[in-house]
C-alpha cells in the first residue's frame, strides 16, 4: 500500500522531490533494475492530455534507494493554483517478462499562486 502525503508547490518554481525508499525492516530499498514514473492531475479521473508527468528518475547507485521527481518552472507556471492529486509509482520486468508496477506514493498537491511575473 502506498503511503500518503499531501505536497506543496509553488506556481512558476522549479521543484525537485528526493524520495528515500526503505523495505519493511528499514534497510534502504533496492532500487537495481527499476523505473519511476509520477504524474500530477486536477482529478483522478482527468484526461492524459490534462496530466502534469514529473521528470522520475532512480538515482545512482539504485541500491541506495532514491527516487528524485522534478518540475521545470515552464511545468509549474503552466499549472493553475489550487488542488490536484499525485502519485509515484515504480516497476521493473521480472524473470518472466512481466511488468511490475508498485505504487508507493500518492496524496494531493497545492499549487500556491505566483505573485511575480517574469
Amino acid at each position: 500500500m502506498a503511503q500518503y502525503e499531501d505536497i506543496i508547490i509553488d506556481q512558476g518554481a522549479d521543484q525537485t522531490i528526493k524520495l528515500e525508499l526503505v523495505d519493511t525492516s528499514g534497510a534502504k530499498k533496492d532500487l537495481t533494475g527499476y523505473s519511476a514514473s509520477a504524474q500530477i492531475r486536477k482529478t483522478y479521473n482527468s484526461s492524459d492530455s490534462d496530466a502534469v508527468t514529473f521528470s522520475s528518475q532512480v538515482e545512482s547507485p539504485a541500491d541506495e534507494g532514491i527516487v528524485n521527481l522534478t518540475l521545470t518552472n515552464s511545468q509549474t507556471s503552466a499549472m493553475k493554483s489550487g488542488r490536484y492529486v499525485y502519485d509515484v509509482e515504480i516497476s521493473f520486468v521480472d524473470s518472466a517478462a512481466n511488468t511490475i508496477v508498485e505504487r508507493i506514493l500518492e496524496g494531493q498537491v497545492t499549487v500556491s499562486p505566483s505573485v511575480t511575473r517574469t
